[in-house]
């Protein structure tokens, strides 16, 4: 299995310190023109100077989520500047800090004084934002744990998250109790020594039975909430997967992940023209149409974090968790299976390992 990583992606690594009262200060539309001694500086560096009061990481992020402009246009980083340009910068206000504690059960696979594994359901968001206030995962682990036994690294919205799942991905996620062990997960994370493993069903049938996609991921400028693989200005990014069923038009597949996109699965395969079943945001149909039968609406994605193995941060000791692949997702595809007229012990065999 392979290992995902970086700061981006629905599995991201929550480096980001709490924004400070500086931070919230300048948010808003901010302009800038590029002078004589400016010229050939990089733009990430230049907002920096432009804006000592925000941190680097919060100048990053306004860059990756199509927040700069230089002459109307988005630009990466590294663009180097021009006399006479003109940067334009929207800082979007922060989250208030604190989340109410809520009472909603957990599926924990295990727990102890420093981190906590657990199955994410469907449908649920990892920390509040985009108008989503209640019903997190960490109001679950404040009212479970409480804010004293929770990393405070992330802050007041993000107690103990190292990494996210999109909101319609279910599976495995690693969750920090102390901030030692907090930074020890951020540097697996960082090391790519985090090996996730998903599961995925896509809308198309997938040639060969193993490959490997690599194209770069950047945010869409026509659709913030989409990300593409069109751009080559993009960040470097690779899926490996492996086959594991065929079902006509549809095909059951493992994803592994190298380095840990926004969306990045997603994405990938949507970039294939095979997008996985659900995901209507990256084009594929709310229903699924076998021959005269449409399927009810799976109304999520068929995306699954199945499995996820890393060192523990206290005693250095290699661990393993499994997540069980959803009930809706099993009767899902014995339903597809049906529909296409795949012998249900094909199905089984293939899910054995996920079960």
């Amino acid at each position: 299995m392979q290992n995902n990583h970086d700061i981006d992606d629905p599995f991201e690594i929550d480096e980001e310190s709490p924004e400070s009262a500086a931070e919230s200060a300048v948010a808003g539309h901010r302009e800038f023109a590029v002078g004589e001694d400016d010229r050939g500086q990089r733009l990430d560096r230049f907002i920096a100077v432009q804006l000592p009061e925000i941190s680097r990481t919060h100048v990053q992020n306004l860059i990756d989520e199509g927040r700069v402009f230089v002459g109307g246009i988005a630009k990466k980083p590294s663009h180097r500047l021009e006399t006479g340009e003109t940067v334009n910068i929207e800082i979007p206000a922060p989250v208030l800090p604190g989340v109410a504690a809520e009472d909603i059960p957990l599926d924990v696979l295990y727990e102890d004084q420093d981190i906590v594994v657990l199955n994410k359901p469907s449908g649920m968001i990892v920390h509040p934002g985009a108008g989503e206030d209640s019903g997190t995962l960490v109001a679950a682990l404040l009212h479970r744990y409480g804010a004293d036994s929770l990393s405070q690294v992330g802050g007041a919205i993000r107690p103990g998250i190292v990494h996210r799942l999109d909101k319609d991905t279910s599976g495995a996620m690693i969750v920090a109790r102390n901030d030692e062990a907090h930074e020890k997960l951020v540097e697996e994370f960082r090391e790519r020594r985090v090996e996730k493993m998903y599961v995925a069903l896509l809308h198309g049938a997938i040639k060969g039975e193993k490959g490997r996609i690599e194209l770069p991921v950047s945010r869409d400028m026509k659709r913030r909430s989409r990300m593409t693989a069109r751009r080559s200005d993009g960040r470097e990014a690779r899926t490996d997967w492996r086959l594991r069923l065929r079902l006509e038009q549809f095909s059951l597949v493992e994803a592994n992940l190298h380095t840990g996109r926004t969306h990045q699965i997603r994405v990938h395969f949507s970039a294939l023209s095979l997008p996985v079943v659900g995901d209507t945001l990256y084009g594929a149909p709310r229903q699924e149409r076998i021959g005269r039968e449409l399927l009810p609406p799976l109304e999520r994605n068929f995306l699954h974090s199945a499995r996820i193995a890393f060192t523990h941060p206290r005693s250095g000791k290699r661990m393993e968790f499994r997540a069980p692949l959803p009930t809706q997702l099993v009767d899902y595809l014995h339903r597809l299976g049906s529909a296409v007229k795949t012998n249900v012990s094909a199905i089984d065999a293939a899910l054995k390992e996920f079960s």
